[in-house]
This record gives structure tokens, sequence and C-alpha cells, in this order.
């Protein structure tokens, strides 16, 4: 019965063809995950009312169409011994793909680096740190950004709060509801 469903499923995302159509039960079971990512198949097809077959299922398609990422744990910066964190704002020159890719690779194998991102605007990447002080902030940019050649500006701003957006609702252009 479940490779069955799982066929008829398949066929449907073939005919369909987008992984951005999602439908109610779609919604709620991502809903779910997002709430609590490591949510047992039983209990999120009871919470979202559809029989747990039915649940694995559209779980796993959700994941091959690449709707569901990952399932990451939330971690305690400060138990790290990371309190302190900073977004890092990077201007460089020239900002070319021969630069802007192998910036992003190094940025990212640093320790501190929570995430990258490379925006438009006055600035080139925001770089979310976490370090354990303001010692450590100061040698991380004297250091690992403004000792490099492409890096033409930065400014540091230090995080009072990060919030995180525990769901995120799809927009209306990706239901099928």
């Amino acid at each position: 019965m479940l490779c069955t469903s799982l066929a008829v499923f398949r066929q449907f995302l073939r005919r369909e063809g987008t992984k951005s159509v999602l439908d109610a039960i779609d919604v709620a079971i991502l809903a779910e995950l997002q709430k609590d990512a490591r949510l047992p198949n039983k209990d999120l097809a009871a919470r979202v009312n559809i029989a747990p077959s039915t649940c694995l299922v559209r779980h796993r398609a959700l994941r091959e169409r690449g709707v569901l990422k990952g399932y990451r744990a939330e971690v305690d910066l400060g138990a790290l011994g990371r309190p302190l964190q900073a977004v890092i704002a990077v201007r460089v020159r020239p900002h070319t793909r021969a630069v802007v890719r192998p910036f992003l690779d190094y940025v990212m194998e640093l320790p501190e680096t929570i995430s990258v991102s490379h925006v438009a605007g006055p600035d080139d990447f925001l770089v979310h740190v976490a370090v354990a002080d303001a010692v450590h902030l100061q040698q991380l940019v004297l250091d690992s950004f403004t000792s490099r050649r492409e890096v033409a500006q930065l400014h540091t701003n230090l995080l009072f709060e990060h919030r995180v957006k525990a769901r995120i609702p799809p927009t209306a252009q990706a239901r099928s509801d």
C-alpha cells in the first residue's frame, strides 16, 4: 500500500513538475515540523489528521522535492563559549565572481561564522559571527577580514538580541488550495 501511494504521488509530482506547489496537508506538515523537527511520524500524522502511512509518503516527498532541506539543532552559543554576536558588513573590490566565490568559501570556513549573506546595496556581504568577547571580535576583524586584499571596507555591528522566526508560512502563490 505504501509503495503504491508513493508511486502515485511521484506520478503526481512528475505531472505537476514543481516543488513550489503545496496543498493544505503539505502546509500543515511543514508547520508542525517547523515547531518540532524531531516529531515522530505517528505524532505528526495525528497532528495533521492523516494516516501515518500517508504522512510518511508526504514527508518523504517534501524532502525529495527539496521543500524540506534539512533539520538543525538550536544551540545556546553562550554554552559554547561564544556569547557575543556581531554582524560584520563587508565590501569587497573588485566585486566579481572571481572574488565573491572564494570569499564566501573563506568566510564559511571561519569557526566564528554562523552565516554569511551575499547582498545588494552598499555592502556586499553580511557575516554573522559568534565570539567569546570583544577582544576576540577585534582579533577576528583584524586578522581574518581587514588583512585580506579584497576587503575594501567593513563595519561591525554588535547584536543585542537575535530572533529567528520558528514558522515561516508559504506564500499564496506556493499554495494550491
